[in-house]
């Protein structure tokens, strides 16, 4: 297995959707529409038949699920030529953006501020996402091992471990908290608690317009891997 596929798979594995269904290497998946990560066809792999079957097959199941048709599919793969190739185009409106990069690092170390939850608390909750639905409490709320970063009422995070990588997540910074180093010292706890699990690596998602994030963990010593991006059918319309 390559290394861009298998991160993908993990990062997959740490953000797991409602529904996770298997065709042929490919993962279909639908999480009330709650991020694009957890509503996409991975596309890594081979979907055991030709690629306009397998994009059918994603759009059906779309459509049993309701939610749009969408496919997480790397930049730069033979894939990605495939599915331009059978008419699908990168969604250039997607609410999380079209595009987004995988980065890979050291566990956070350094300054540390907050605790890990081994549970989300209602306040953990409030920061993460205001009041949660199903497939929130869902996708955030189960995976590998486990652990929720909080500082009170000023930043929370998630990390979930699978095998011996960390995959960070949901970093959220209350606004009259920014700008003070709150992101970094919370980041360090998470890293500690991970370390101590056997955890020897770190990897996120993130989208590339979001270059606050991307400059905090540059600083932290990540760096891009690959990208990855969201494709529909072309006469799919939001």
């Amino acid at each position: 297995m390559d290394a861009i596929t298998e991160l993908e798979l993990l990062c997959a594995d740490a953000w797991p959707a409602l529904v996770d269904e298997r065709l042929g290497q490919w993962r279909l998946r639908a999480a009330g529409g709650f991020t694009g990560r957890a509503n996409s066809a991975l596309t890594t792999g081979d979907p055991g038949m030709p690629i306009s079957a397998a994009l059918a097959t994603n759009a059906a199941f779309a459509a049993r699920h309701a939610i749009e048709p969408a496919a997480h599919v790397t930049q730069g793969s033979e894939t990605e030529r495939q599915i331009r190739e059978a008419g699908w185009q990168p969604a250039t409106d997607h609410p999380g953006g079209a595009e987004s990069q995988v980065m890979t690092g050291p566990l956070p170390d350094g300054e540390a501020l907050g605790e890990v939850l081994d549970k989300p608390s209602r306040q953990w909750w409030e920061l993460a996402v205001g009041e949660p639905t199903a497939a929130q409490r869902h996708v955030l709320g189960t995976g590998p091992l486990l652990g929720f970063g909080y500082v009170e009422r000023m930043a929370v995070v998630r990390g979930c471990i699978v095998d011996t990588t960390l995959h960070i997540s949901r970093l959220a910074v209350a606004p009259e908290q920014r700008r003070q180093g709150v992101a970094k010292r919370l980041l360090a706890t998470l890293g500690a608690w991970a370390r101590e699990r056997g955890a020897d690596r770190a990897v996120l998602q993130v989208a590339t317009h979001n270059t606050a994030a991307i400059r905090l963990y540059e600083g932290l010593g990540f760096a891009e891997h690959h990208r990855y991006g969201y494709w529909r059918p072309r006469s799919y319309r939001l």
